[in-house]
């Protein structure tokens, strides 16, 4: 069962998410994650940094690293259109709790997906590495994809075999 995989998702509760736009494909996040949704702001690129995580922005005083999952889902990088936000999540990261922003093409809604719409993703036919993927849910005629963010952040640690959790 692919929703196992999230904390506290089962067939007879819902998981509250948000859904966004990234290439052209809309992915979740669970809602309890997301700290705050922002208009795109100016960003300072790290030289050297991966390409997951190359910049930083400022988040109400703090330095927060921006991430892009284009990379990661083997999309093209996209210039910012009016459409664009940054998605300021919460991550346990070696522990600590951490800020860091995604980028994304739009933000959609707040919206509950049913455990039974949940698949696996499939060993051929996805042209994303599956690890980087938690599951996909069948929606309104559209497929979701729910990243594995754990998994993901957890190669920028150097810490990749260790577990990280969803905060």
């Amino acid at each position: 069962m692919p929703y196992s995989k999230i904390p506290n998702w089962t067939p007879e509760r819902g998981l509250e998410v948000l859904t966004f736009g990234l290439g052209g494909e809309t992915f979740a996040l669970e809602a309890g994650i997301v700290q705050e949704i922002l208009d795109v702001q100016p960003i300072t690129r790290v030289p050297g940094a991966d390409p997951l995580a190359a910049a930083v922005i400022n988040f109400r005083g703090r330095i927060v690293p921006l991430a892009d999952l284009r990379g990661s889902f083997g999309m093209e990088a996209h210039a910012t259109t009016a459409d664009s936000r940054i998605i300021v999540i919460e991550l346990e990261l070696d522990g600590d709790p951490t800020l860091i922003g995604l980028a994304a093409d739009r933000v959609n809604e707040v919206t509950v997906l049913h455990a039974g719409d949940a698949e696996e993703a499939p060993v051929i036919g996805i042209r994303w590495p599956r690890e980087h993927v938690r599951c996909l849910v069948r929606r309104a005629g559209d497929v979701v994809v729910l990243p594995d963010l754990p998994h993901l952040f957890a190669r920028l640690t150097g810490r990749a075999d260790d577990p990280v959790t969803l905060h």
